[in-house]
C-alpha cells in the first residue's frame, strides 16, 4: 500500500500544482521521484509530527492541498490535539496518511501498533476516515480526497498486502462500499487491510456450502447507510472484520447505526483486536494468529455464528 501511495501522490502532484507532501522523516527513498520532480513541494518535517500537522494546516490556509505521511500511531495519537483543533475546527482539506496501521509494525511492540486510531478520529466533527482494502483502492482513494472540503485520515497497511482488485475500481467513491464478492448466505464487511483475509475466509466458507458476500467498507466515516440498509434487509448474519479494536471501529459504527435505526432481525458479529495490549513479540502474521484474525479463525467463527442463527430461525 505504501508504494501505491508514493506512486499515486506523484501522479496527483503532476496533475494539480496545489498538492504538497509532508513526511515525518520516513519514506525518504520511496519519495525520491517526488522530490526530484517537485522539489519545492516536499517537506521533511522530521520526527515532529504535531508540528507537521500544524504546518499542513498553514499550507491549507494558503490554498494548497497538503498530504502528510508517517507511521500510523505517530500521525494520529501523537497529533490528536492538532488534528482536532488545527484541522477539524477550521475544516481544512488536509489528508494525513498513517502507514502500518493496525498491527503493521507488530514486531516493534505496542508503541507502534495503531488499533485505536479509527475510534479516536471518527468522533471528530468533519473528519473523513478512509481505510483502503488493497493497493488498488489506495490508488482510487487519493484523487477522490481532492473533492473533500475538510480533513481526511487515510489508513494504510505497510507492505506486501495481497491485491484483491484486478484494477483500480472505477466505481470507487468516498462513503460508498464496494461489493468485492457476492453471496447469499452471510455478509462479511471488511475495512482496511483485512480485505484479503475476508476474501479467503469467504472462500473457506464456500467449501462448507456457505456463500459469503464480501464488502470493502473502505470508508468508516461517513458510513454507506444505503448499503447497510440493503445488507441487513437481505442477510440474517452479518460480520464486521477489522484490524482495529472492537471498541470504536467499523463494528462499533455499524452497531451504533443499528441501535439508532428501526428494529432489525439480522444479527451482527464483530471481529477485531481485543481490548488489551499484546505483550508477546512477533510479526504481523504472528500477532494475527495470536488474536484469531486469520482466515481460518474467522471462517470458524462465522460458520458457528451462521449455524447457530440458522437453527434459531428453524425453531422459530
Amino acid at each position: 500500500m505504501r508504494n501505491a501511495f508514493a506512486q499515486s501522490i506523484e501522479a496527483l502532484a503532476a496533475e494539480d500544482d496545489r498538492v504538497v507532501l509532508l513526511s515525518g522523516d520516513i519514506g525518504n527513498r520511496m519519495f525520491d521521484r517526488f522530490k526530484e520532480r517537485f522539489p519545492t513541494r516536499f517537506y521533511n518535517c522530521g520526527i515532529a509530527e504535531q508540528s507537521m500537522i500544524s504546518m499542513a494546516a498553514g499550507l491549507a490556509l494558503c490554498g494548497l492541498r497538503p498530504f502528510a505521511y508517517t507511521i500510523a500511531p505517530f500521525i494520529t495519537a501523537r497529533c490528536l490535539e492538532q488534528i482536532r483543533v488545527d484541522l477539524c475546527y477550521h475544516e481544512l482539506p488536509v489528508v494525513f496518511a498513517g502507514v502500518g496501521a493496525g498491527l503493521g509494525y507488530a514486531e516493534l511492540g505496542a508503541t507502534h501498533h495503531a488499533c485505536e486510531d479509527i475510534a479516536m478520529l471518527r468522533c471528530l466533527p468533519g473528519m473523513t476516515v478512509i481505510c483502503p482494502g488493497d493497493a488498488m483502492e489506495v490508488r482510487a482513494a487519493l484523487p477522490a480526497t481532492l473533492s473533500l472540503q475538510g480533513p481526511a485520515y487515510l489508513r494504510l497497511g505497510k507492505k506486501g498486502e495481497a491485491v484483491v482488485h484486478q484494477e483500480v475500481p472505477k466505481d470507487f467513491a468516498i462513503g460508498r462500499g464496494l461489493v468485492v464478492r457476492d453471496g447469499h448466505d452471510v455478509c462479511l464487511l471488511s475495512t482496511g487491510n483485512t480485505l484479503p483475509i475476508a476474501i479467503e475466509a469467504g472462500t473457506q466458507l464456500a467449501s462448507r456450502g456457505v456463500r459469503a458476500r464480501v464488502v470493502s467498507f473502505h470508508t468508516v466515516k461517513p458510513l454507506d447507510f444505503a448499503l447497510l440498509d440493503e445488507v441487513f434487509a437481505r442477510f440474517a448474519c452479518v460480520t464486521s472484520i477489522e484490524e482495529h479494536s472492537l471498541i470504536g471501529g467499523l463494528g462499533s459504527a455499524i452497531a451504533e447505526w443499528l441501535v439508532d435505526g428501526p428494529p432489525r432481525r439480522a444479527r451482527l458479529l464483530r471481529i477485531g483486536t481485543p481490548d488489551a495490549f499484546p505483550h508477546e513479540a512477533g510479526d504481523q502474521a504472528h500477532a494475527r494468529e495470536q488474536i484469531g484474525l486469520t482466515p481460518e479463525s474467522i471462517m470458524q467463527r462465522v460458520w458457528q455464528f451462521y449455524m447457530s442463527n440458522t437453527k434459531e430461525n428453524v425453531h422459530a
